[in-house]
C-alpha cells in the first residue's frame, strides 16, 4: 500500500468556512405580525419626511420632540424588521434578541 492511499482514506475533507449570509426569512415575524410592523415603519418614515417639510415654526420645541420620536420609531422598527426577517435571529439566538 502506498502512503498516499492510506492518508487519503483516513483524512476527512476540509470543511468550508461558514459564509456570512443574510437570507430573508419570515418564520419569526409572519402572519398578522408582519403587516403592522411594516406599516409602522412606513408611517414613521412618512412622519420624518413630513416634519422635514416644515420650514417655519413659532414654537419649535414640540416639532423637535416629534422629530426625535418619529426618527427613533423609524430606526427601531427598521431594526426589528431586520432582525426578525433575516437570518440574524438564528445567529444571535432568541435569548439575546429578547434582551435587546
Amino acid at each position: 500500500m502506498e502512503n498516499g492511499a492510506v492518508y487519503n482514506e483516513t483524512t476527512e475533507p476540509r470543511a468550508k468556512p461558514p459564509r456570512l449570509s443574510l437570507g430573508c426569512s419570515l418564520r419569526h415575524l409572519g402572519g398578522w405580525r408582519l403587516a403592522p410592523k411594516a406599516l409602522q415603519t412606513i408611517l414613521s418614515l412618512l412622519a420624518v419626511i413630513c416634519e422635514e417639510i416644515v420650514a417655519d415654526c413659532m414654537n419649535c420645541s414640540g416639532l423637535y420632540f416629534f422629530e426625535f420620536i418619529s426618527c427613533s420609531a423609524f430606526l427601531l422598527s427598521l431594526l426589528i424588521l431586520g432582525v426578525y426577517c433575516t437570518d440574524a435571529f438564528e445567529r444571535f439566538g432568541e435569548d439575546k434578541v429578547q434582551k435587546v
